[in-house]
């Protein structure tokens, strides 16, 4: 397997790790406190951001300034 292929086999388990981790947090947060799951469209725009950032911070990696 060359590298380009690693990396991408790697980022796809990182990625769906981290979903799934989220979703279990989330899931977890509404047991505790007794209430239905519901993400607003705020918050949906909000972790829209949030990865939208994490992707620019991923794509600076390794750029000269």
């Amino acid at each position: 397997m060359n590298n380009r292929n690693r990396t991408l086999v790697i980022g796809a388990f990182a990625g769906a790790a981290t979903g799934l981790i989220a979703a279990m947090l989330l899931n977890r947060r509404s047991e505790e406190s007794g209430n239905e799951l519901a993400l607003t469209t705020g918050d949906g725009i909000k972790i829209g951001m949030m990865v939208v950032g994490l992707l620019r911070a991923v794509a600076s990696l390794g750029e000269e300034k």
